[in-house]
């Protein structure tokens, strides 16, 4: 009874209720600044990516497995999810997600749909709506980070469908469009793989992570975070890497100083994803308004890297500051979790999503408890 007492309820539609174990990281063996705390804030979220909050404080995930979209909800308010519910499933590796004036909105590959109204039916979730079926099909970097600008236009990535190629106009960039579909604008061209941007704090500007391509090395190229001065610029794949790396293949003929380079190169393999400037208060006054990255970490290097959550410190487009928020998702080479997407809370919390253990944790910060620490 104490065992089954520990387990979340998973709501499936709200027809069918189980308990079922899940794994978390080793959250004691991860390293944190002092005066930060660490917990697991909802369990069975099956490859959770993306997070979004709802008007009425539900948080929500995407996922890339299984075809699921969940709603985790702490109606008890003691910040922890009581409960998880499946709002849609069989879906086409539905990782992304964005809510806007009361709807869901979730990118699956080729599509983006929509879950009107959906905190008022998040026990009987209506059939997702097709907002638009146009995005092109190639599940390689197809899978989406959505998010809606201060110019109430949602923001879409499309990724190169290859490691590096040529990509023709429908593929290596990020679109926006109206939240009816329609207008579709380039808003970032010569991007890989984008999952994960935002838009500073004060200035509105638009930055966003890219993965850099495999097969150059173990510290070639680097993953880079960019910043988007004017709308349909260039950012060099597949001709340039990094900012200053000509592809071997097809970087013959060009020149790096044609594109635009990255504000901060974050390291090779890193995987930088989930990217949400921190707009909270709880956090000490150094993270007011950096750019918070999880880094999901790396697959081909001889060496993991990444597997933790960083912090990037700006002032206006220079960068001051690049360190570890949460760091020790690997140990010895042994992965216990991935951070794949960060949502800052209205207290001020931090959330981070993990896919490879199905959790999402919750930050947070004691300013006594930093004092008392030497």
């Amino acid at each position: 009874m104490k065992r089954l007492a520990r387990c979340l309820v998973v709501a499936l539609s709200a027809t069918l209720t189980a308990c079922v174990g899940a794994k978390t990281a080793d959250l004691g063996r991860l390293t944190l600044p002092p005066g930060f705390h660490i917990e697991v804030y909802a369990t069975n979220v099956p490859g959770a990516r993306e997070l979004a909050l709802g008007a009425n404080g539900t948080v929500f995930a995407g996922s890339r497995e299984e075809g699921n979209v969940y709603a985790l909800v702490d109606a008890d308010h003691d910040n922890r999810a009581e409960k998880v519910i499946v709002l849609a499933k069989g879906l086409d590796e539905p990782s992304g997600i964005a809510f806007r004036d009361g709807d869901l909105y979730i990118g699956a590959i080729s599509r983006i749909l929509k879950l009107p109204a959906i905190e008022s039916h998040l026990d009987a979730p209506p059939k997702p709506e097709v907002v638009t079926d146009k995005l092109p099909k190639e599940d390689g970097h197809g899978w989406k980070f959505l998010a809606f600008g201060p110019d109430g236009r949602l923001y879409v990535p499309i990724g190169a469908p290859c490691n590096v190629c040529e990509v023709d106009g429908a593929h290596g960039k990020i679109i926006s469009m109206k939240p009816d579909g329609s207008d579709w604008q380039d808003v970032a061209l010569g991007v890989r793989s984008s999952v994960g941007f935002d838009w500073q704090p004060g200035t509105n500007a638009f930055f966003f992570t890219d993965n850099g391509r495999d097969n150059l090395g173990d510290d070639l190229p680097s993953d880079e975070l960019n910043r988007v001065g004017k709308p349909g610029e260039h950012f060099g794949f597949p001709y340039c890497h990094q900012g200053d790396t000509l592809d071997p293949e097809f970087g013959k003929g060009k020149s790096c100083a044609d594109y635009t380079p990255p504000v901060l190169k974050l390291g090779a393999h890193v995987a930088s994803i989930g990217m949400r400037f921190y707009t909270g208060t709880m956090f000490p006054e150094s993270y007011r308004n950096a750019a918070i990255i999880a880094e999901h970490g790396s697959w081909n290097r001889s060496k993991k890297s990444g597997y933790r959550v960083m912090s990037v410190r700006l002032d206006g487009d220079r960068v001051v500051d690049y360190t570890p928020l949460v760091d020790g998702f690997q140990h010895n080479e042994k992965t216990s979790g991935r951070p794949a997407d960060v949502m800052v809370m209205p207290d001020g919390a931090l959330l981070i999503a993990d896919d490879y253990t199905g959790a999402v944790y919750r930050l947070t910060y004691k300013a006594a408890e930093a004092a008392a620490k030497p």
